[in-house]
């Protein structure tokens, strides 16, 4: 069974052993027993989906419509988020949040590509496929950031830059390439987390810091398994072949040293519990940001360009 046929039975047995529940209350019976047994059916089950869970598997659960969204963290996590609108230049663009707020009391920028929950909020938001201005009013805040020594937070939650007639005559790929250029020099932390896909430059235009952490069901990759499996086969139908050649998942590029962190996600998935995940994340983000901003600037600068300079192999 794929994972989400084994996820369709973990939701019929839930069903039942609260059903099975709820009669034994309105009936005084004591049906303790067959409700163990269901308990014990279930534990086994959601074990099974996520002991042997594949790459494709991952890039399903990353692009569920229940996955939790940058607003979902940012909710829970920071205090009196206060969102900034706007690049200065041409206008807002919905696919990108960002604003300032509070963590455990101190200053931060935060910045994340939003999608929506439904047909009309992706719409709105471009299914996160961010617009020109939407990296360029991310740059804006970012070096808003820099002048007022504000750590910055990145929330990477994109299938990739939009790709749009308008987007190319408004200049994505400067606007891209402008976001990695000057976040290799930015002098404050910056810590950036895939919470659920992280598609080509249109994720690393947020990805450029001294942190990067993934929740363990999300991916990063240089494009999607479909694009990657159009180019090499010719056959975007083999995108399940090609998710397990890209190496796209948390654990394949902890081991290459692409990210720096994995944060762990409830059996299911990071939407069976968003409050527990963004406990953790909010936890770690204190913990690291007060690590980073003991360092003297010159040395976060040299081991950020480090970080990404050493990251692959080549041969002069």
């Amino acid at each position: 069974m794929s994972i989400f046929e084994i996820e369709k039975a973990v939701c019929e047995l839930e069903n039942k052993i609260k059903e099975l529940r709820e009669f034994s209350r309105l009936q005084n019976i004591d049906l303790s027993n067959e409700i163990e047994i269901l308990e014990k059916k279930l534990k086994e089950l959601q074990k099974e989906a996520f002991e042997n869970i594949r790459a494709w598997d991952k890039v399903q659960l990353a692009r569920k419509i229940e996955r939790p969204t940058s607003l979902d963290y940012i909710e829970r996590i920071f205090d009196n988020f206060i969102e900034l609108h706007g690049d200065r230049l041409y206008g807002d663009d919905p696919a990108i949040i960002g604003g300032i707020a509070l963590l455990k009391g101190k200053p931060v920028t935060v910045i994340g590509q939003q999608k929506g929950k439904n047909t009309q909020e992706n719409i709105k938001r471009n299914f996160g496929m961010p617009h020109p201005e939407g990296y360029r009013k991310a740059l804006r805040l970012m070096k808003q950031a820099e002048k007022f020594k504000r750590p910055i937070i990145c929330f990477v939650d994109t299938p990739g830059a939009f790709c749009g007639i308008g987007s190319e005559e408004r200049g994505q790929g400067e606007a891209i390439a402008k976001n990695l250029f000057e976040m290799s020099t930015l002098k404050v932390p910056i810590i950036s987390i895939v919470i659920a896909e992280g598609g080509s430059g249109g994720a690393l235009a947020l990805a450029v810091s001294d942190r990067v952490w993934m929740l363990e069901h999300s991916i990063y990759s240089i494009l999607s398994p479909e694009g990657f499996a159009s180019i090499l086969w010719k056959d975007a139908s083999k995108a399940k072949e090609a998710a397990e050649l890209m190496k796209l998942t948390a654990q394949d590029l902890l081991n290459f040293g692409v990210i720096d962190k994995i944060i762990e996600e409830p059996l299911g998935g990071a939407h069976k519990d968003v409050d527990r995940v963004s406990k953790s994340i909010k936890q770690n983000l204190i913990d690291e940001i007060d690590n980073l901003s003991k360092l003297d600037i010159d040395i976060l600068l040299q081991n950020r360009y480090n970080k990404f300079r050493k990251m692959g192999k080549f041969i002069e």
